[in-house]
């Protein structure tokens, strides 16, 4: 606002500068001729500096000739409006036919405009330097957090492909140990599976996801039996029945994705349903239910529920990666995904695979 201040006063100084000098101008032009003289344009313009407009009128205030479209005001000799200057000569001569000379600068407007863009530039030019620092700031200073996650995640994929060839051989060799403890014999087989089952998550959840799989033709219905009967074990360990009751369809899909996703679900169901209870997988029209009896989702919670690593029931376990990895290739494939209460008690899983059906 100072700064404004100042640069109208030095218009106005100039302004009012060059009405006397115009004002001058006209005494001497009157003098030299007798009696009522008329001024026309040409003579006008020979005085009015070529960065001012001008407006002329005469004793009945009617426009001789001017260039400013808009009401003037006639009783000040100098005001600023809209970012634009004006100065006001009354009555320049007594005999002529002139009644007001009115000058108009842009001068304001043009400084305020270059002033404004010179912020802008500056600001902009700020911006852009702390942009770069904050860059090439957060690049120092993550630099060790990135290393050290890709240390972890280095980490966590050795640590699962050693896990994977014991895990094998516990299956195996559970399978030739047909003489033992059945009860035992079940238990075991029923903890390596859960391990089978967490270790193929974590593999999963490392692996590139940009990189593009094969899609093949799958028969759904023999793909979820046989993921069924693998997980039957791990099932009865906490005496949880399966039952199924499914239709005929085929897809088109990577199989290691949808047995992923079939797993996941599943083994969630498994998981935290109570001793007893019974998991219903069904498919008909296009669509995978996979409901239990366990101890449900709260509202609340249901559209967090594919968060990575959010567990909203400790006790139970779980990595808190599953539904990620089911919601990422649900997305992958369009497969619509709804979570209901599955009445009296427990939770559904809806899958509409109309996207990938052939």
């Amino acid at each position: 606002k100072h700064n404004t201040s100042i640069l109208i006063n030095q218009i106005k100084f100039e302004m009012l500068y060059n009405t006397r000098l115009i004002e001058e101008e006209l005494i001497k032009i009157i003098s030299k001729t007798p009696g009522e003289v008329t001024i026309k344009k040409e003579t006008i313009n020979r005085f009015i500096p070529i960065n001012y407009k001008v407006e002329v009128l005469d004793n009945n205030l009617n426009p001789i000739f001017g260039e400013i479209k808009k009401p003037i005001k006639l009783d000040k000799e100098f005001y600023n409006f809209d970012e634009q200057c004006f100065s006001i000569i009354k009555k320049p001569l007594k005999n002529g036919n002139i009644s007001y000379i009115i000058l108009k600068s842009d001068a304001l407007k043009k400084h305020l405009q270059q002033l404004k863009l010179k912020i802008f530039y500056t600001l902009a030019g700020i911006f852009i330097f702390m942009a770069v620092i904050g860059y090439f700031l957060s690049k120092l200073f993550l630099r060790p957090i990135r290393e050290k996650i890709e240390e972890i995640d280095r980490f966590i994929e050795d640590t699962t492909h050693e896990l994977n060839t014991p895990i094998t051989a516990i299956l195996m060799t559970i399978d030739t140990l047909k003489c033992e403890d059945s009860k035992k014999l079940k238990r075991l087989k029923a903890s390596a599976t859960k391990l089978s089952s967490m270790y193929e998550r974590l593999t999963y959840s490392l692996k590139d996801s940009n990189f593009e799989k094969s899609e093949d033709i799958i028969n759904l219905k023999e793909l979820i039996q046989n993921r069924i009967d693998y997980l039957k074990i791990l099932a009865e360990s906490k005496k949880v029945n399966i039952i199924s009751l499914l239709e005929d369809k085929k897809v088109k899909a990577n199989r290691e994705d949808i047995k992923v996703v079939i797993d996941n679900i599943i083994t969630n169901a498994i998981k935290y349903s109570n001793s007893n209870g019974v998991v219903k997988v069904e498919m008909k029209d296009n669509r995978l239910f996979i409901c239990d009896e366990g101890i449900g989702i709260k509202e609340e919670y249901i559209k967090d529920i594919f968060k990575r690593y959010k567990r909203f029931n400790k006790e139970r376990g779980g990595l808190g990666i599953g539904l990620s990895i089911v919601d990422s290739i649900c997305k992958k494939y369009n497969i619509g995904m709804e979570v209901k209460p599955n009445s009296p008690k427990g939770t559904c899983f809806i899958l509409d695979c109309s996207a990938i059906v052939v």
